[in-house]
């Protein structure tokens, strides 16, 4: 029978949870790096074993860890990350210029063909790459070429938080970042352009402007890889066209402000998100915590409520903090700032707590292991 491990990043530290193909009972490792903040950690899809974690403190810098035994035991592995060439500038809130300013990798992304090569999205927004495991990083710096001047910094930082990388088409990766939007490569990252058209952010000078967004998430299923679907700073948004253009497709949902989106792992019509109540106010409409599920891609929606708190919930749920195993009844699983893990052996009809006293829970990766 296959086994699921869960991966869940928090601001105290990284916690592995394991479970048979049942879901039912689950073992927790953990904390490994205790204290120190986990933004995220995700596992090679050749290697399952092979686990990269990014752990960071604004006391003691930034540091990518490497597990080669699926979470039991890490090593520290390169930490330089070097913006190339001269250092670039970003316009602050208040218009004056500032230098790029290394702070945390927020996202991991291990190639689908090498356990070696990794990307990884920082804040100040870049993307880095490593081809030898971790132990150095390389910026491609093609992608602050596609900015000009409109990159802003989001209310969380200036950061490169999504990475897609198009199974049916190696050289074709996506980012999103906030405050810029989605952008698009077609040659393995050399060159990069603004894939944002349709998007309207009534935030920015210019609402339909072709970069600017604040984006929060996208989200693809692998066997359809030209279609996107958006979680937006407001907006909930579908690409046919790998991002050329977008239309809303928020339809019937409480809000269509929130963090996380996803796609079942069997059924590419059918999406999930976590609305929240608004921009200002990070916590469930109504403090009643529930999942939205479309089956149509979208516009239609239904609250998945069971077995979720319907009362007095004020949690939020991080972008990065939403995962899919692909197992035949595909499970959901989500984190909270509460330190709540919630999983859905059933795509979503029931929900049950996995685990309920973790620190904020910042992201959460899922693996089906054979």
């Amino acid at each position: 029978m296959s086994a699921v491990r869960l991966l869940v990043g928090t601001r105290k530290g990284a916690f592995v949870l394991t479970s048979d193909g049942k879901r039912e009972e689950w073992k927790i490792s953990g904390p490994h790096f205790a204290g120190w903040e986990i933004y995220h950690l995700k596992g090679s899809p050749v290697d399952p074993n092979r686990l990269y974690a990014s752990q960071s403190s604004g006391w003691f810098g930034q540091m990518i860890q490497r597990s080669e035994d699926g979470g039991k035991t890490w090593e520290p592995v390169g930490n330089e990350f070097v913006y190339e060439g001269v250092p670039g500038t970003h316009q602050w809130y208040d218009g004056t210029q500032h230098p790029w300013e290394f702070k945390r990798i927020w996202h991991l992304e291990p190639s689908l063909a090498d356990p070696d090569t990794v990307y990884a999205g920082a804040e100040d927004a870049a993307l880095f790459r490593t081809v030898d495991g971790g132990k150095t990083w390389q910026e491609m710096p093609g992608l602050r070429g596609a900015k000009g001047n409109l990159w802003q910094p989001g209310a969380g930082g200036m950061c490169l938080h999504t990475i897609l990388l198009d199974p049916s088409q190696p050289n074709r990766i996506f980012v999103a970042i906030s405050a810029a939007g989605a952008f698009r490569s077609d040659d393995a990252g050399q060159t990069w352009r603004p894939i944002n058209h349709g998007l309207k952010s009534e935030q920015i000078p210019d609402p339909t402007a072709e970069v600017g967004h604040c984006v929060h998430r996208i989200a693809m299923h692998s066997s359809r890889p030209g279609v996107l679907f958006m979680q937006k700073h407001w907006d909930v948004m579908r690409s046919e066209n790998a991002g050329d253009s977008w239309n809303e497709v928020s339809g019937n949902l409480p809000s269509d402000f929130g963090f996380p989106i996803d796609v079942h792992a069997h059924e590419p019509e059918t999406i999930y998100v976590v609305p929240i109540k608004s921009d200002s106010e990070h916590f469930p409409p109504d403090g009643k915590l529930r999942v939205y599920r479309s089956r149509t891609g979208g516009n239609e929606w239904e609250g998945l409520t069971s077995g979720l708190p319907q009362s007095d919930c004020y949690v939020n749920v991080l972008r990065d903090a939403m995962a899919v195993d692909s197992l035949d009844k595909c499970g959901i699983y989500f984190g909270t700032t509460g330190g709540q893990v919630y999983g859905s052996a059933d795509a979503g009809d029931t929900w049950n707590p996995i685990v309920r006293d973790l620190p904020a829970v910042l992201s959460v990766e899922v693996q089906t292991l054979p």
